[in-house]
Formats: structure tokens, sequence, C-alpha cells
């Protein structure tokens, strides 16, 4: 579970509850501040991502995920990286860079978090589910279209749910999760 700026690693408990109350959750903070705030990396601007820093603190997030996998035990378990903008982001970004550990991802209010920075990666054994409002400052559709087709071309499945409204989670999203999730 991956909180949105701002956030903490307590944010997002809830959501996990109602997505499935029988999962294990790992649910780490943010390592960068912003003006005070946890975020999962630096930005240049609104809306403009260092780069850079997105894919050093995907790899840092790639190895905490191996680390705790290894720590507590959690073998074989799937995985499914599950986050809220920021969170949502870094979560896209890892599992562009390191489908292997961050195999299946949930993104509510995410975007494109590398563009034109992702190696060819083989992304066959992917799925993602991309859940965004048609009217989000935040992630705007132009980026997130960006994404889903780039996935896409690397032979991730996508899913795209789009609804009226801004930035966040509403119910219905959480019933698109809970329904991806069972299939």
């Amino acid at each position: 579970m991956l909180h949105g700026t701002g956030g903490t690693e307590h944010d997002l408990l809830g959501l996990a509850d109602a997505l499935d109350p029988q999962a294990t959750v790992l649910s780490p903070r943010g390592r960068v501040t912003e003006i005070g705030m946890n975020r999962w990396f630096r930005r240049l601007a609104e809306g403009v991502f260092d780069l850079d820093d997105v894919e050093l603190r995907s790899d840092e997030l790639a190895d905490f995920v191996t680390a705790a996998r290894a720590h507590y035990e959690l073998g074989g378990l799937n995985l499914v990286a599950v986050g809220f903008s920021n969170g949502a982001n870094v979560a896209l970004a890892t599992a562009l860079r390191h489908p292997s550990t961050v195999p299946h991802v949930i993104a509510f209010s995410g975007m494109h978090p590398l563009p034109g920075r992702v190696a060819d990666t083989d992304l066959n054994a992917t799925s993602v589910l991309l859940l965004n409002g048609e009217s989000d400052p935040m992630a705007p559709l132009a980026s997130v279209d960006a994404l889903a087709a780039e996935l896409e071309a690397r032979g991730a499945a996508v899913q795209q749910v789009r609804r009226t409204g801004g930035h966040g989670v509403t119910e219905a999203d959480v019933y698109a999760a809970q329904g991806w999730l069972a299939r």
C-alpha cells in the first residue's frame, strides 16, 4: 500500500481491508519530504517529476519488497502494489523497471511516472489497473493514455477505468479494484 503526497504508511490500510480483508499488507512510508510532506520521489514542479529520482526510488522500493518478502517469509505470495497518486506513480515506475518484483499494480489517480525513460522491459507477466478521473488536474488523461499504450506495447495486461471527477479514490473505484482482483 503506497500512500499519496503528504500521507503516511497508515493512510491506505482501510483501503487494503476493503480490497481484500485476508491479504497480508506491507505499507511503507515514502522517504522523500517536500515542504514537510512525505513523498515517494522528488518533483521539480507540480506534475514535473525528477526522473532520475523516480528511477532511484523505484529501485529502492523493489529492494524493500524483496527484503520484506524474505524477512516476513512471504515466499511466493502474489504481490499487488496498490497506490494513490504519488504512491500509484512509484508503484507504476517499479513495475516498469522491476516487473518480476512488482508484477501487478492498482493505480488510483496515477500517471506516467517515467515518460521517455523506460527500458524495453518485457511486461508479459504484468497486469495493471488504472483508475482515473476524467477531470483530474494532477493526473492528466494524456499522460495516463500514454502510459497505458506503453504498458500494452510491452505486453502488459492493462485495464482502464474512468470516472467523472478529479483526483481521489471513490467507492466506484474500490468496487472496480475488487472486481479486478477477483479476476
